[in-house]
């Protein structure tokens, strides 16, 4: 009899294949007194080598795997088994109650575990995760464990894990490892990404398949639709055999999109761009065929590090994506840092509300050494290609003019000094602050564009923090109230003639792209991934007939309705 378990899409696509348990070593660690402190702290400085070794081992691979981005994980957990504020209050507490290493690690690292997981703050919670990470590896040197290591695996498997850590995902092989699915976990945790970008499968977040599933169980993952089945009927297996045949089909016919502009079925051009975090994400871009970079996040430049990035590497970093694209729009976001993304090294004052606090372009125009050191980067890299330079969180228009200001003096002095800087780059501002949206009409005046951050426009616009499970149902993209503020953001830019993308997840999601078609929205700018899925849905829709549906859906009551009309009308199932 089949088992069926629901959880999390968070990879598309199917696997089956048999069941490998990741298993998490049980540690068991007892508090012993040592009458050798010296001799116990030398122990616990080589348990920390041993793994900082085996670390840098697995960011090669991650990096000859995945990429410069997904490789950064390793370095922050390098940083971590380096910081001084976890290492020395272990020695300390070695020395002074003469006890074992195993227990003071375990003592020291639980207590900032809990510290980080108490924060309201994805960003904190995921630090946890690492601190867990490294110091169960550290421990497991120290106890004489074994640590499983996924790259040993050598045929066809789906792994069943509690949760898989980075350092896991990316030992993965794509060869053998077909697919996972977890316990815990959600869209976007660091397991989730990682999938996404090795293209396989992946449930997450099923509270359950550690408990329901045995090694060597058949096992299908349909990261299609979130459900794993457990000994599958034939039945089953059928089905899903033609499922996937369906989804490989399907894919194999968008990657002949590759090459072809996005035009609708009666001859409208969209633009199809990419969100990307390093240049290393450019590889993906190109295979998907994507007509620009909609958003290039700066902000990894400056994390997993101990200091600021020099104006020197940004040039080289925005150089090399914009060569790269070769005359295509690029779309770079002047740094994001705040809310769910924090530098250690800025040390900024702790903020009850992070989300709202001192983030993004406020913390820019207050902090304008480092804004100005970006802005220089960005001007001299700028005759590399077609830059456009998009400032986020932009509230007032007197935050706009002040960001501007600053970016024209800096093109000034560059000017003067002789350095070449490209003529009529486009400056534009992420549209994520209801205030913004609503006064739309006064910004387009002065702006060059509009992109969309959907993902905060949200949750600012709907008072519900997206990471909190218990409000989670108020995040909704479909809510009238949602829709109304991009059509006004969208109007108004084509008032002013200038043009309006989106950045936000939305603008991939299939049920989105027919109302925003119909909205006028210019570029859409998604995970590379989702590229060709879209440009296939694009070419069959008609600009023009769902622009009649316009006032239809803006004037309806609820996100349920939107969600509804939209499915029937346009045939999404």
């Amino acid at each position: 009899m089949s088992k069926h378990i629901q959880g999390i899409a968070a990879s598309s696509g199917i696997a089956i294949a048999k069941a490998y348990r990741l298993e998490t070593p049980h540690f068991v660690v007892e508090k012993k007194t040592v009458t050798d402190v010296e001799t116990e702290i030398a122990r616990f400085d080589a348990a920390v080598a041993k793994a900082k070794a085996e670390l840098e081992q697995i960011k090669d691979h991650a990096f000859q795997q995945l990429g410069e981005d997904k490789a950064a994980i390793f370095s922050a957990h390098l940083l971590v088994l380096s910081d001084p504020e976890l290492l020395n209050p272990v020695k300390d507490k070695i020395a002074a109650e003469q006890v074992n290493a195993e227990y003071a690690l375990d003592e020291v690292a639980s207590m900032f575990v809990a510290m980080f997981e108490a924060m309201d703050n994805e960003y904190m919670k995921e630090r946890a995760a690492d601190i867990r990470d490294v110091t169960k590896r550290v421990l497991a040197h120290l106890l004489g464990i074994t640590i499983s290591n996924p790259s040993l695996i050598s045929e066809e498997v789906v792994i069943i894990a509690e949760d898989l850590t980075p350092s896991d995902t990316a030992q993965l092989n794509r060869q053998y490892v077909k697919g996972f699915t977890t316990d815990i976990g959600g869209r976007t945790s660091h397991s989730a990404i990682m999938a996404r970008s090795m293209e396989i499968p992946a449930v997450v977040g099923t509270k359950a398949v550690t408990a329901e599933i045995e090694n060597g169980d058949l096992v299908i993952i349909d990261g299609l639709d979130g459900r794993v089945v457990v000994d599958p009927s034939e039945e089953e297996l059928a089905h899903y055999e033609e499922k996937r045949a369906r989804f490989e089909a399907q894919k194999a016919e968008w990657a002949k999109l590759v090459h072809e502009p996005t035009i609708t079925s009666d001859g409208h051009h969209v633009e199809l761009a990419a969100n990307i975090g390093t240049p290393d994400d450019v590889k993906g871009v190109l295979a998907n065929g994507a007509e620009g970079i909609g958003l290039y996040r700066t902000e990894f430049l400056y994390m997993g590090r101990s200091e600021l990035p020099t104006e020197e590497e940004q040039f080289e970093a925005y150089k090399t994506v914009l060569e790269r694209m070769e005359g295509k729009p690029v779309v770079v976001r002047t740094l994001d840092i705040g809310g769910d993304k924090e530098l250690p090294y800025l040390e900024l004052p702790k903020e009850m509300n992070p989300f709202l606090g001192f983030r993004a372009i406020r913390l820019c125009l207050e902090m304008q050494d480092m804004f100005r050191t970006q802005l220089r980067a960005l001007l001299r890299a700028s005759v590399y290609g077609n830059l456009k330079i998009m400032f986020p969180m932009i509230a007032t228009l007197d935050e706009f003019r002040q960001a501007k200001a600053i970016l024209l003096e800096e093109k000034e002095k560059l000017v003067q000094e002789g350095v070449s800087v490209a003529e009529n780059i486009e400056v534009g501002m992420m549209v994520e602050i209801p205030a913004a949206a609503v006064l739309a009409d006064q910004f387009a005046k002065e702006v060059d564009f509009f992109s969309i951050g959907t993902n905060d426009l949200i949750q600012y616009t709907m008072a519900a923090d997206r990471m909190n499970e218990r409000v989670s149902y108020l995040y909704q993209p479909y809510n009238p109230a949602i829709l109304r503020l991009i059509a006004n953001v969208i109007e108004a830019a084509h008032k002013e003639g200038k043009w309006a993308g989106m950045c936000g997840e939305m603008a991939g999601e299939e049920l989105a792209i027919p109302i925003l078609l119909g909205l006028g929205l210019d570029e859409f700018s998604m995970s590379a991934t989702s590229i060709l899925r879209a440009r296939s849905q694009l070419k069959k829709l008609s600009k023009e007939e769902a622009a009649s549906l316009k006032e239809t859906i803006l004037s309806m009551n609820t996100a349920e309705e939107v969600v509804a009309f939209v499915k029937q009308t346009f045939h999404i199932e």
